[in-house]
């Protein structure tokens, strides 16, 4: 269980509608991630863009397993202190499933894998560079665990030379120990301004914050605040949506006109793309948002 309290989520407010995509797009996808042996972020972690995203035929690919050695009481991934060992080719499948799915731009994200001495890095970068000799004009996203801040494991990954560099701040301060497991605050925020140092102007720097769990208004201020001092230039606001009864407790529905206030003060903080709204996610249209930024 992820915490003591089960909760049944109060009923979705009007403004939260989740799209259904009609036609082929999303068998087609399901088939050949099934036929690869993939995971996604999208399945594994019930998000409630699936069906839109895998019926315009993108997806997030998780890599390094389902199972994360962290145990965030937000996530519906599952959690295992000694998952799977790592598949040497499952680069050369991301890099398939890509080539089959057409895309343009694909986002990869991961499981923690607090088990491995580099947290995974190399392999982060052995995706990188399988998608590139693929599809040499492929946008690339990374959304990477912290690595324990470990320089030398982020440095692995920026050298790779992904498109975007992400990872998520997920909640504010006051929660963040809370909520999130062996992960924090603060190492969150040194993550991104390595990532920031080392990519420069080459590779733009991305994180994210779900919302209604507990945190007050002036605590987002402060997160949005903190994350551009850290060197981040695109930045997604959402909300949060317990997985099952067992995760953390939902505090609110955080209604539109707050998401674009928050928009708004963003922008005017400086960052070059802001994405908030209630089904925003970090890797929602990602492809659309890394191009407004150029």
């Amino acid at each position: 269980m992820k915490n003591n309290l089960k909760q049944s989520r109060p009923k979705l407010p009007p403004w939260i509608r989740v799209k259904v995509g009609c036609g082929t797009g999303r068998d087609e996808v399901a088939g050949i991630l099934d036929r690869l042996q993939l995971n996604t972020v999208c399945s594994s972690a019930r998000c409630p863009n699936l069906g839109e995203c895998w019926h315009r035929k993108t997806a997030t690919f998780m890599i390094m397993g389902n199972e994360c050695t962290r145990n965030c009481k937000f996530c519906a991934v599952d959690n295992n202190c000694s998952p799977a060992k790592l598949e040497a080719d499952e680069p050369q499948r991301i890099a398939e499933a890509a080539k089959a799915m057409e895309l343009k731009y694909v986002v990869v994200t991961s499981v923690t894998r607090d088990d491995l001495p580099d947290g995974g890095a190399a392999h982060f970068a052995a995706v990188i560079t399988a998608l590139r000799n693929a599809l040499p004009n492929i946008g690339i996203e990374v959304l990477t665990p912290d690595f324990n801040v470990d320089l030398n494991a982020l440095k692995t990954v920026l050298d790779a030379k992904p498109t975007v560099f992400n990872h998520n701040l997920e909640t504010v301060q006051r929660l963040s120990k809370q909520i999130r497991s062996k992960a924090n605050y603060e190492h969150s925020l040194q993550v991104l301004r390595n990532a920031a140092e080392i990519g420069g102007t080459e590779i733009p720097v991305k994180s994210g914050l779900m919302v209604g769990m507990g945190e007050c208004d002036e605590e987002v201020v402060t997160a949005i605040r903190d994350l551009h001092r850290a060197g981040v230039s695109i930045l997604t606001i959402g909300q949060y949506l317990p997985p099952t009864g067992e995760h953390w407790v939902l505090d609110r529905y955080v209604t539109p006109e707050t998401f674009a206030h928050w928009k708004e003060l963003a922008l005017q903080e400086g960052f070059k793309f802001v994405a908030s709204a209630p089904l925003v996610r970090s890797s929602y249209n990602a492809a659309e948002f890394q191009v407004t930024t150029k």
